[in-house]
C-alpha cells in the first residue's frame, strides 16, 4: 500500500486564485485586476474612502519616485513600478538575498470612472498615496427638510 500526503490548500490555492469572491463582496470597487509580479514581489496596498474622495496607499519602499507609474483608464486604475539592484553580487560570495529587484504591476478595478485630473499623487517615506476625487453624482449630500 501505497501512502500520499494530501494538502487541501494546495489543491485549492489555483481555484482560489481565480476567484475574488472575498474582493467583490466586501470592498465597493471590484478588487485586484491584474497583478504582473517578478519573483513575487507584491506591494501591499490599503483602499479606504474618506469623504469625497478615495484614498490609495501602496507600501514601495526602496523605489525611486521617477521609477514609479500610475495609468488610469476609465475604471482601470494600474500602479507599477522597478527596482534595481545597485550592487552586482558574485554567486560564491552570496550568501543571502532578500531583497526584491525587478518590476511589478498591480490594477484595480474602481467604482466608477476617472481621469488624470481627478487623481493626485505623493510619494514620502516609501508609501505612494493616491486620492482621486468621486465624481458629482457620486458624492454624499446633504438633504434639507422643509
Amino acid at each position: 500500500m501505497h501512502l500520499t500526503t494530501c494538502s487541501p490548500h494546495r489543491t485549492l490555492r489555483p481555484f482560489n486564485r481565480n476567484l475574488n469572491l472575498f474582493d467583490d463582496f466586501f470592498a465597493p470597487f471590484s478588487g485586484v485586476v491584474n497583478d504582473t509580479v517578478a519573483r513575487g514581489y507584491r506591494p501591499s496596498v490599503d483602499i479606504y474612502e474618506k469623504e469625497d474622495r478615495l484614498c490609495i496607499e501602496a507600501e514601495l519602499p526602496g523605489f525611486d519616485k521617477e521609477n514609479i507609474k500610475v495609468d488610469v483608464n476609465g475604471r482601470l486604475l494600474t500602479i507599477g513600478g522597478e527596482r534595481a539592484s545597485n550592487e552586482e553580487v558574485k554567486e560564491e560570495n552570496k550568501y543571502r538575498r532578500e531583497r526584491h529587484y525587478g518590476s511589478f504591476e498591480r490594477s484595480f478595478k474602481l467604482p466608477f470612472e476617472v481621469n488624470e485630473e481627478q487623481i493626485s499623487a505623493t510619494y514620502k517615506d516609501g508609501v505612494l498615496t493616491l486620492l482621486v476625487e468621486k465624481p458629482e453624482e457620486q458624492k454624499p449630500k446633504q438633504i434639507t427638510i422643509n
